[in-house]
């Protein structure tokens, strides 16, 4: 069986992110897919055995095609062991980078019919040469607000990729019951 592992990027982060819960799957002999959230047309659910979701923030909101995406497979995703996680920017901050502590992922669970078996926050990437100009100002002036990088020169990783790895081994120890093993 394979692991579904769907992302929704805007600045492609979230895409390596995912690539990279691949890759360590695959270190544990589980194949994974690939796909964009905005591109599934249709899917062969009885192909999964688990499904991992991530998803960004931007503006403090997830792309709704992430809710619309949950809505309309709730019964798919629930009927198999599942993990979520999101990317973003507060996530620079230790200490905002739990289920519990970012509010942005908090919310998404409490109000998602899905509610996965696993759920991570990882910090994203600050990419302002790659913006446009009104998104490179908008966020610059949150990180300025927010004690962050203001140098529109620059480009910041701040993912962990630890913490990505740590969470991909927990994924591959899901099992059918939803349970870790």
């Amino acid at each position: 069986m394979t692991t579904l592992i769907l992302f929704s990027t805007r600045d492609g982060q979230t895409r390596e992110i995912a690539a990279s819960i691949a890759s360590g799957l695959k270190e544990h002999g589980i194949d994974a897919e690939l796909q964009n959230l905005h591109r599934v047309e249709t899917l062969a659910w009885e192909q999964y055995d688990r499904v991992v979701i991530g998803a960004s923030i931007r503006y403090g909101h997830f792309h709704p095609a992430l809710t619309d995406f949950v809505k309309k497979h709730v019964v798919e995703l629930n009927a198999r062991p599942g993990a979520f996680f999101s990317v973003n920017l507060v996530a620079r901050k230790p200490e905002k980078r739990t289920p519990q502590t970012n509010s942005y992922t908090r919310k998404f669970l409490l109000a998602s019919p899905w509610q996965p078996d696993l759920s991570a926050v990882f910090a994203g990437a600050l990419r302002y040469p790659r913006y446009r100009w009104f998104d490179r100002f908008m966020i610059r002036l949150i990180m300025k607000m927010t004690g962050g990088e203001t140098d529109t020169s620059k480009e910041v990783v701040y993912t962990d990729w630890n913490q990505v790895a740590d969470f991909a081994r927990e994924v591959a120890r899901l099992t059918r019951s939803g349970t870790i093993n």
